[in-house]
């Protein structure tokens, strides 16, 4: 009897031991399958655009003032972060809690230029944000609508802001590897069109006008008129042109200017027409060479310029 009691006891021993071990190892079971299953940190950005100064469209290049507001659950800061394309020139620190931040910030950043419609040319300004160590599966980026917008009174001379769109995107560098989460901030502009119709296509509008207007001349002289015209207007185009970089594609420009060269050399092919049957008095070529120029060279030209401006600009 003595040893059916000490089995039975010893048997109870062994099971309180068992469950112990199992409510020690429970806990730690439940924290792997915790850290397995963790989210990421959700950090949401904010830019508000002060202003834009010093855009370069011959180097990409503008110059930004605006807030950085950060909201995160978790501790956040913007050494966390990084600009993907450009740098900060000055930061002061507005709002400083564990789990919102504020910045005022100056920097310079890098866009990429499109040059196809110059100078009827619109640009995008972007703000590229991106955790600077983090991947997606750590960090997440999302826009906060509420601190996100630009200033009514942002201005940049000699453009007109079209307006702003965000997004959420991701980047991988390597293959392979997880990517980045990204903020995208993008703010569009247009060159300013009063000014554009001034500086670039008034002074080409009136050497055009002025060379087809010589077109109701009927003497050699003619021809040193459409000379000067057509110097002026190469000029001109080498000035206008040495204001953006050198691209691999033709621009609105560059198909203007050929148009309105190839104007130029039908009326100077008509000048030396009429001075060369001027020489061998053939006045009958002379009415002939006349009344082709004015019926043709014109209309050539202006059907050419709405096609180019439906084409491009539609």
């Amino acid at each position: 009897m003595e040893e059916k009691s000490l089995n039975l006891r010893f048997s109870v021993i062994i099971l309180l031991c068992a469950i112990a071990c199992l409510c020690l190892v429970d806990p730690v079971v439940a924290d792997n399958s915790t850290n397995t299953s963790a989210t990421p940190q959700i950090v949401y950005v904010g830019v508000y655009v002060i202003d834009f100064k010093q855009f370069s469209v011959a180097d990409g290049t503008y110059q930004t003032d605006f807030y950085l507001n950060l909201r995160s659950a978790e501790n956040i800061s913007i050494n966390d972060l990084e600009f993907m394309n450009g740098h900060i020139t000055s930061i002061d620190t507005v709002v400083d809690t564990p789990t919102e931040k504020n910045y005022r910030i100056y920097a310079v950043m890098t866009a990429n230029p499109d040059l196809r419609l110059y100078p009827f040319d619109r640009h995008t300004l972007p703000i590229i944000i991106e955790p600077k160590i983090l991947n997606q599966d750590e960090m997440v980026l999302a826009i906060d609508p509420a601190n996100t917008d630009i200033d009514s009174e942002t201005n940049l001379p000699g453009w007109s802001m079209t307006g702003m769109t965000t997004q959420i995107t991701n980047r991988t560098y390597e293959a392979g590897e997880n990517p980045y989460s990204r903020a995208v901030f993008n703010f569009g502009i247009e060159r300013d069109t009063a000014s554009t119709i001034l500086k670039f296509f008034l002074p080409i509008t009136l050497i055009i006008i002025v060379s087809l207007a010589s077109l109701l001349m009927k003497v050699t002289s003619r021809l040193g008129l459409n000379g000067s015209m057509f110097l002026a207007a190469v000029l001109i185009h080498w000035r206008i042109a040495d204001a953006i970089p050198l691209v691999a594609y033709a621009t609105f420009l560059d198909f203007f200017m050929i148009i309105t060269y190839a104007t130029l050399v039908m009326v100077l092919v008509s000048g030396i027409l009429i001075l060369m049957y001027n020489e061998n008095k053939d006045t009958k070529k002379i009415e002939q060479v006349n009344y082709w120029s004015v019926r043709t060279i014109p209309v050539i030209s202006i059907v050419l310029y709405i096609i180019l401006f439906v084409a491009y600009l539609h």
